[in-house]
């Protein structure tokens, strides 16, 4: 087959894949707004743990979980999640909200919405879990 004739479909085949999900709603952002479906992601990463407070951030993108086992963050990665402990994060407070640095190249920042009255029980908890 010509170039001419491969080329435009193959790009209109992979356009209208991405346009159809699109429409059927496979693009959205993953919703933290409900404290089981945040336990059970975590416990999904995290089998072994059992969930015994959730927190969540201000854009409802990101939650404090407090597990079993310590500290940690799930938070929205499109339409899927990500969790990682706390143990082997650096938090720094800003005007906004948080900034947790990972010691992991997959996750390696993460910025948290936050008003200020919430971030001492944030920070305190990142970092007693941190010390543990």
């Amino acid at each position: 087959m010509p170039l001419q004739i491969l080329l435009p479909l193959v790009v209109g085949g992979i356009a209208g894949i991405a346009v159809l999900l699109h429409l059927l709603g496979y693009s959205r952002q993953v919703d933290l707004s409900d404290p089981s479906f945040v336990a059970a992601q975590w416990c999904r990463e995290f089998p072994d743990d059992q969930v015994e407070a959730i927190a969540m951030s201000d854009d409802g993108r990101v939650a404090l979980v407090h597990a079993s086992s310590g500290a940690g963050l799930l938070w929205a990665a499109g339409a899927d999640t990500t969790a990682r402990r706390a143990d082997c994060a650096e938090v720094t407070p800003d005007a906004t909200g948080l900034t947790v640095r990972f010691d992991d190249y997959g996750a390696a920042q993460l910025r948290i919405s936050l008003p200020p009255q919430d971030q001492p029980h944030w920070i305190n908890t990142l970092t007693a879990s941190e010390a543990t």
